[in-house]
């Protein structure tokens, strides 16, 4: 199996902050499948705590506006139990929060564990002495909860892609950009022009795509958002057109962000927003990375987006941004052929 090291600077900026980690082992005979849907979260909280000032600060983390979409939409869909009926039925599910508070603990901190009474399976704990140490530790660490299980769920996919992906795909992209990437089967239409590679559903609503494009380098003023969103708007102008003469895909640059993260150990800028059809009523919020293969000396590109009326978008979204992670370029493929699969990492 080939190698498959991902990396998310948010994550390993997150990771300090927890203070203890339990992983689990591979998955035991007797351990059950989890339960509950993608982005769902189980709150273990009591009641007079779940209304107290603390509780505000978690629920408000929890449930705070994924960034990149054209609607709100909450990080996850939460659900509550106190700890007296955490029980059987409820440790199963994926995705748990448990709050302790009290004066045993000497300081606020986040532990976590992985698999622990399903598979897969991830559990963060919330300790603190008191009310008050909660909520400070909250307001200025809060979002590392929020990274850590949209982490989780990114490596669920990411697992489900290894099994799961097109062959075509993969073999267009090594033909055409000397690279690798898992892509799902779903995307079953395709176009090829200079360079270039749309894959997608195409059936015209709750649709996804994803796109691959190549340029030259030239030079380290390629990584700046003026010059990522001006190749990405001339890229799309050409390959991109709507149904009628003077339409074609563009970028809104007032909704968009662009910043440099971490993939695969290497430099790589994501710009994360929402794109729209010129002079029409089309648009909806994408994901892009550039990164640069040196080996090639040539900036790849590798996009996702979403045409989904109406509809929520959260989970169609991160369900594609995953196969952004599985990007090898050609100096990996030469080097992690016989290495053991590796996933996202902390």
């Amino acid at each position: 199996m080939k190698t498959r090291k991902f990396y998310w600077t948010l994550l390993i900026i997150a990771i300090a902050v927890f203070s203890g980690c339990k992983q689990g082992g591979k998955r035991g005979v007797l351990t059950p499948t989890s339960s509950a849907l993608p982005y769902e979260l189980l709150v273990v909280i009591d009641n007079s705590v779940k209304e107290s000032s603390a509780g505000e600060a978690l629920i408000n983390v929890l449930t705070s506006n994924v960034p990149g979409l054209p609607q709100p939409e909450s990080a996850f869909k939460l659900m509550y139990t106190d700890p007296q009926h955490f029980d059987g039925i409820l440790k199963p599910i994926r995705n748990i929060v448990i709050v302790n508070i009290g004066k045993t603990y000497t300081e606020a901190r986040f532990n976590t564990a992985t698999d622990v009474y399903s598979f897969p399976q991830s559990i963060l704990t919330v300790q603190a002495p008191s009310i008050e140490s909660m909520k400070d530790y909250l307001d200025q660490n809060g979002m590392a909860i929020v990274d850590y299980f949209t982490k989780a769920e990114m490596n669920r996919q990411i697992r489900i892609l290894e099994k799961n992906h097109s062959d075509a795909i993969s073999n267009k992209v090594k033909e055409m950009f000397d690279c690798d990437v898992w892509v799902s089967g779903e995307l079953a239409s395709s176009k090829v022009g200079k360079d270039f590679l749309w894959t997608g559903t195409n059936e015209g609503t709750s649709d996804r795509y994803f796109v691959m494009y190549s340029i030259p380098y030239e030079d380290d003023k390629s990584f700046t958002r003026e010059y990522f969103l001006h190749k990405r708007d001339s890229v799309m102008q050409e390959n991109i057109p709507g149904a009628e003469e003077g339409m074609y895909m563009t970028t809104v640059p007032e909704y968009t962000d662009v910043k440099v993260i971490n993939v695969q150990n290497e430099y790589t800028l994501e710009a994360r927003g929402l794109w729209k059809i010129k002079n029409d009523m089309m648009g909806g919020p994408f994901i892009s990375h550039m990164r640069l293969d040196q080996q090639n000396k040539k900036l790849i590109f590798a996009e996702i987006f979403v045409y989904a009326p109406e509809k929520m978008k959260r989970n169609l979204v991160r369900q594609m941004e995953a196969s952004l992670y599985t990007l090898r370029l050609s100096a990996a493929l030469t080097t992690d052929n016989n290495a053991e699969t590796d996933i996202v990492k902390d």
